[in-house]
């Protein structure tokens, strides 16, 4: 069931989101040649504590993983498109690093994720890519249109760019809880599916996969996925709410 919210409970929303903007502004700032994923998963294990907030990763465990997940950030490193699992790897010059983090406060949920290139490396059109696509989408994120607009919005910019799109991976409802309907795709029709209403809220994730295949595999730890191709990959993320004055992003810092 696809949940409405209130005026208010959009500010409740936004209160997690605020703990979730901050979170991975402090990382992005953090984020250097010989800095650990794991150092990286502390400043957000720290912010948490600071605002009083639980993890929504941390012994997550979606019917496809085999495990919880141990963490309470996905880091995903290159060809890794999400769901990487922190470990102790030191990032190097040129690395493309995606960092995804959730957060609960007061019974609501934020999502969000930023990729970056450490260092002076290659791979910023890709960022740049998923930016435009994220802004193609949120420009459709109005009363009335359909979900399908939004999912053409951000695969339109994707494929023009010759970029892969894995399938069966997006963004989603949220709320209450992390993952709510509706499922929403990276790439779709126009003009089909629920319409969009004040109140109505969605994590929207533009992923990318640079080689132009939509191939992707799960890692052996049942968690991370992977280009088949080794090519890098590009995901970014906010919560978003409809509203009647257009497009409200509840993740900003």
């Amino acid at each position: 069931m696809v949940e409405i919210k209130t005026s208010g409970e959009l500010d409740a929303m936004r209160a997690a989101g605020r703990v979730v903007g901050r979170a991975l502004a402090a990382m992005k700032a953090a984020v250097a040649p010989g800095v650990r994923l794991t150092e990286l998963n502390e400043i957000a294990v720290t912010i948490l504590a600071e605002s009083k907030a639980t993890s929504a990763f941390l012994h997550y465990k979606p019917d496809f993983a085999p495990t919880p997940f141990p963490a309470v950030i996905c880091a995903s490193v290159n060809d890794v498109i999400v769901h990487g699992i922190p470990d102790r790897y030191r990032v190097r010059d040129g690395d493309l690093l995606t960092i995804d983090f959730g957060a609960y406060l007061d019974g609501w949920a934020g999502d969000a994720a930023f990729s970056t290139v450490v260092g002076s490396g290659g791979d910023q059109r890709l960022i740049d890519v998923a930016s435009e696509a994220m802004e193609a989408a949120l420009k459709v994120a109005v009363p009335g249109n359909r979900l399908g607009d939004i999912e053409h919005a951000i695969g339109k910019v994707g494929r023009a760019a010759g970029y892969g799109i894995p399938d069966g991976f997006g963004g989603h409802g949220i709320g209450r809880h992390m993952h709510e309907p509706p499922f929403v795709r990276n790439e779709g029709r126009p003009g089909r599916g629920l319409v969009l209403r004040p109140g109505l809220t969605l994590a929207l994730e533009p992923m990318f996969l640079s080689g132009g295949s939509d191939r992707y595999h799960t890692a052996g730890d049942g968690w991370a996925l992977r280009s088949s191709d080794g090519t890098r990959a590009v995901h970014i993320e906010h919560t978003v709410a409809i509203t009647d004055d257009g497009p409200r992003i509840l993740t900003l810092p």
